[in-house]
């Protein structure tokens, strides 16, 4: 795995790969500022309708309580929203990437593999984008649960969303090449998750860590890596 993710480094040098890069940068910021203003919006508007004072808070603290929600709801749309907004956006590039990474080391896979067709592609980004916020929600009482271990919450995040990562990043070369060539070994593929949803924690460098995911399972599915 750490051979793929070099690798994935390296193919940063490739032209076309840096023009889908910027590409990617540039909708996901857009994407992700407009969700998280909606979002921003949608909870503002809550509080609203709702009305603090039913849920004894009084005015004077209205806007610490205001500000606590602002806090708690930008952590977790750092951690969730941009991962799906990410791996959304990558969904769109992502057989152009492929191709990038193909056509430069797989010449051959490059010959034999078969673009999706946009609907079918589409398809695979929604489910995608349904698993992230499904299984997220129906861990969240584990989340909550292991808040008083101070650690346990980001472990079992990080393991749900290494583990959906590394099925995205193994369903767009099995969407392409079939189980044959596109399928990853469980382990080597959980290890490629969890390396990309710990990257995506990371500010300015989680913005270009699904171009270089998607890169790194392209190495690992060809190269024989995965599959030892």
């Amino acid at each position: 795995m750490i051979q793929a993710i070099i690798m994935a480094f390296e193919s940063l040098a490739d032209r076309r790969v840096q023009w889908l890069l910027i590409r990617v940068i540039l909708l996901t910021l857009l994407a992700f500022l407009i969700l998280g203003f909606a979002l921003w919006w949608v909870m503002d508007a809550g509080l609203d309708w709702i009305g603090l004072g039913r849920i004894g808070i009084g005015a004077d603290n209205a806007s610490v309580f205001g500000a606590f929600l602002a806090v708690v709801v930008t952590i977790f749309s750092t951690l969730l929203l941009f991962r799906i907004v990410a791996v959304a956006v990558t969904w769109i590039f992502a057989d152009d990437i492929i191709d990038a990474v193909e056509d430069r080391h797989y010449p051959k896979h490059a010959m034999t593999g078969k673009r999706p067709g946009l609907a079918s592609g589409a398809g695979m980004a929604v489910r995608s984008v349904a698993r992230v916020v499904g299984y997220n929600l129906l861990a969240m009482p584990v989340y909550l649960l292991l808040l008083f271990t101070g650690v346990g919450t980001a472990i079992a995040f990080l393991l749900v969303n290494a583990l959906l990562l590394g099925r995205d990043l193994e369903d767009m070369l099995v969407a392409r090449h079939g189980k044959e060539q596109g399928a990853m070994r469980k382990l080597p593929r959980l290890l490629l998750g969890l390396t990309g949803t710990v990257g995506m924690m990371v500010p300015f460098f989680n913005l270009i860590v699904p171009v270089l995911a998607t890169a790194a399972a392209v190495h690992m599915a060809h190269s024989g890596v995965s599959k030892l």
